[in-house]
C-alpha cells in the first residue's frame, strides 16, 4: 500500500517512554504470527509512549502549515525475520491522538491508524504529568526527571537508550486488512534523560493477568527534531509462529 504523504518531519517537544517487564508467554499471546518478543534478561519489554509533537508537516510544506498534538502508543518490543536476517522494532496494537487529523487520515494518507483520546497534564523542568482518556483505554503518568537511573531491565540509561533507538520501527494493524503499517523514527540528535516513576496506571497493562506486567523504568525525551517515514523494507507478511523459548 502506498501513501499520499510518505514522510513527516516534527519536533518531539516531550516524550515519555514508560517501560514494563512483561511475562514472555503473555507477550506471545498479544502478538500476531511472525513477530516474537524481544527478550531482555528473560523478560519481554513493553510499555506506553506518551509523546507531544510540534511543527509536524510534510517536508515540502511551509512551517506555517505545521501542526502539533499529544499522541500515545502502547508497544511491545519485537523481533521478526526477513530475507536480510533478524530485525528489531515494536509492535503497536493501538495508537491514540488528541488531534482529529491523524484519526481521520492515519491509515489512509499516512501510515498508522489512530483512535481519538483526550489528554491533560502539566509539566515543569523536573516533573511531568500526563493523563489520557479514551473509550478503550485510560493512562495516568506522573514522572520526575532525575539524574539517577533505576531499572531491572537495563543496567544503565545508555543501555536503555540504545535498546529503544535500535528498535525505532513500529508496526501496527492496518484498517480491516490483516496486514501492517510501518513507521520509522529517524533523528541525528537522539537524546534521553532518566526519569523516576512516581505513579503510573494504564488500563491496557492493568487488564493483563496479575503480576505479568511489572513497571520498570521511564526515559524522557525533549526538544528532539525527528522525521517519520515508511520503512525502507516492507514487512514480509507474517507467517508461522511467534513463539520464543521460555524458561
Amino acid at each position: 500500500m502506498s501513501y499520499f504523504i510518505p514522510s513527516l518531519t516534527a519536533v518531539i517537544e516531550r516524550r515519555l517512554l514508560i517501560n514494563y517487564a512483561l511475562d514472555p508467554e503473555v507477550a506471545v499471546g498479544m502478538l500476531p504470527p511472525g513477530f516474537r518478543p524481544h527478550l531482555v534478561d528473560g523478560s519481554a519489554v513493553a510499555g506506553v509512549c506518551l509523546i507531544r509533537l510540534g511543527d509536524m508537516r510534510a517536508p515540502w510544506m511551509p512551517r506555517a502549515l505545521g501542526w502539533g498534538a499529544e499522541n500515545a502508543a502502547h508497544r511491545i518490543a519485537v523481533e521478526w525475520d526477513d530475507d536480510e536476517g533478524t530485525q528489531r522494532g515494536v509492535y503497536i496494537p493501538v495508537r491514540h491522538s488528541a488531534s482529529w487529523l491523524p484519526v481521520a487520515v492515519g491509515g489512509r494518507l499516512f501510515p498508522g491508524v489512530h483512535r481519538h483520546a483526550r489528554f491533560s497534564g502539566s509539566e515543569t523542568a523536573n516533573r511531568i504529568r500526563v493523563e489520557l482518556a479514551a473509550s478503550d483505554v485510560r493512562v495516568s503518568a506522573d514522572v520526575a526527571v532525575v539524574s539517577e537511573w533505576r531499572s531491572r531491565l537495563f543496567a544503565t540509561v545508555d543501555d536503555a537508550s540504545e535498546f529503544f533507538r535500535a528498535g525505532s520501527t513500529g508496526w501496527s494493524p492496518r484498517r480491516d486488512s490483516g496486514e501492517f503499517d510501518g513507521l520509522t523514527l529517524e533523528t541525528e540528535k537522539w537524546k534521553v534523560e532518566p526519569g523516576r516513576l512516581l505513579n503510573v496506571e494504564s488500563s491496557f497493562f492493568d487488564a493483563l493477568p496479575s503480576g505479568s506486567a511489572r513497571l520498570d523504568s521511564v526515559l524522557v525525551m525533549r526538544d528532539v527534531p525527528i522525521a517519520w517515514g515508511v520503512p525502507s523494507r516492507g514487512l514480509r507478511q507474517a507467517q508461522g509462529t511467534n513463539a520464543v523459548p521460555v524458561g
